[in-house]
């Protein structure tokens, strides 16, 4: 009981500044891309003019709009203006890069996209219930597959894809202890139950896994490993973000919490 008890005085006592850390960690990705574009513009443009013999100027476009669309949709996001349409540009920015990248072609690249897409639906669903908090005296049907609440049901599906690329295949007890664990708690996020106790405990494996595999700042910046692992330090941390969206929302109507009121 004291579990619980401690747990509702966490969520009573950080809900106004959860969201705030919630969309910051989120779009922290994003924001070290639009930077690394600008700092490594000459190497970028090469690597896609080599790939796909666009020519420079077809390349330099693409490091363009990659830089001023991921900061100027993440100061947006951050100063809660627009959120809606920079979620879009976000979106496609995503598929841009799966393509010229070839992420589409590396199920692990790929599916921890996909988590980060489900960031942005989550994000999208917290703006409609803003939207509808200006109308706070308008009954509202409250349907259990309103847009929004479709959307924090693929928010959270596409999040747990993220944990699916931290499963490791060994022998080893401890591995197989993490992975019954980590995966159990997967599918109570994705299926909406036990979903803000569930979801907090993957943010605290994350936190763990993101301080002590991916310290990027622990290797020399000219060793490819450096870049790679600031990589994989902030696309964890966007997906906790996501979870931190989903402490924060709730599971929305889509979810056994929310079936189990009816009971």
């Amino acid at each position: 009981m004291r579990s619980v008890a401690d747990r509702k005085l966490f969520l009573r006592v950080t809900k106004h500044y959860l969201p705030h850390v919630a969309r910051l960690c989120l779009v922290s990705t994003f924001l070290e891309d639009g930077i690394r574009m600008w700092l490594q513009w000459s190497e970028q443009s090469e690597y896609i003019d080599s790939t796909w013999s666009c020519g420079l100027f077809i390349a330099n476009l693409f490091v363009l709009i990659n830089l001023l669309g991921q900061l100027g949709c993440c100061v947006l996001i951050l100063s809660r203006n627009f959120v809606q349409h920079a979620c879009g540009a976000l979106f496609g920015i995503i598929a841009l890069q799966m393509v010229a990248y070839s992420i589409l072609w590396d199920l692990k690249f790929l599916m921890r996209n996909l988590a980060l897409g489900g960031g942005l639906l989550l994000l999208l669903a917290e703006c409609r219930g803003e939207a509808r908090s200006v109308f706070a005296g308008v009954p509202s049907l409250g349907h259990q597959s309103s847009p929004k609440h479709l959307l924090q049901l693929g928010g959270r599906v596409l999040l747990v894809l993220m944990f699916m690329t931290l499963l490791h295949f060994d022998l080893s007890l401890l591995t197989f202890l993490q992975n019954v664990v980590g995966t159990a708690l997967m599918v109570l996020v994705a299926v909406g139950f036990k979903t803000k106790l569930a979801a907090l405990t993957l943010v605290a494996w994350l936190l763990c896994i993101n301080f002590t595999i991916n310290a990027f700042w622990s290797v020399p910046s000219y060793k490819p490993m450096h870049d790679f692992l600031k990589y994989d330090f902030f696309q964890t941390t966007s997906v906790i973000g996501g979870l931190l969206l989903v402490v924060a929302l709730g599971p929305g109507g889509v979810s056994m919490d929310e079936k189990k009121k009816e009971w």
